[in-house]
């Protein structure tokens, strides 16, 4: 138990010299830290990022979701969503704090004129679609889902969220090949989303089913 603690310990003061270390880096000096043989120095360059990242930066952290490192993994994702969250625009960014503030407060509603409000404003913010197609999930309004989906990819094609959701109302309309489709490519993006390597073989098994049951 000793051992355990002390390794706890260690763990957590890394975490928190590689923040520190972190906050010291430039843009320019975090996307270079991504390319560096240690795993602090990667770490330190996703968490800047995260913080100070543009938006072409995200395309950037996509070979970090395939890092050797676990922490460096998930803190990228985490740090692509940061992101893509990020308008650019200060009034757009306060509009969408409101829509998650009315998402999470289940007023879906009010989210949905608040996004609609987003889209129409700024259209080439691609995570406006994302939250509105979401919202349209959450409302059985699954094509509208689906073409909100589909603008989201046209801004951003590495969207592995936009692809997972896509895949899934797939599914839930009875289209397993699209499904599929969807979710391969939301794995190859993000090749950590384990529900999805649980899925695709169960999806592959039932269309070589199907299949030999039509022949």
């Amino acid at each position: 138990m000793r051992v355990l603690r002390l390794w706890g310990l260690w763990s957590a003061a890394v975490l928190i010299a590689c923040s520190a270390h972190a906050a010291d880096l430039s843009r320019e000096q975090a996307l270079e830290a991504l390319q560096r043989p240690e795993a602090t120095a990667r770490l330190a360059g996703v968490q800047r990022l995260a913080d100070i990242g543009q938006m072409a930066d995200a395309d950037s952290l996509v070979g970090r979701l395939g890092d050797a490192d676990p922490q460096v993994r998930a803190t990228a994702a985490e740090a692509m969503w940061r992101i893509w969250s990020r308008s650019g625009d200060p009034a757009i960014d306060r509009l969408f704090a409101r829509g998650l503030q009315q998402m999470q407060g289940s007023a879906y509603d009010d989210a949905l004129a608040t996004f609609n409000e987003i889209v129409l404003r700024k259209p080439e913010f691609a995570e406006g679609w994302n939250k509105r197609a979401t919202l349209y999930f959450l409302l059985d309004r699954n094509q509208e889902s689906l073409k909100d989906c589909d603008e989201v990819l046209k801004r951003n094609p590495n969207h592995f969220g936009a692809l997972s959701g896509a895949g899934q109302i797939h599914l839930q309309l009875g289209h397993p090949q699209l499904a599929l489709e969807f979710f391969k490519r939301a794995l190859q993006v993000n090749p950590n989303l384990e529900g999805l390597q649980q899925m695709i073989p169960m999806l592959e098994q039932h269309l070589r089913d199907k299949s030999r049951n039509t022949t």
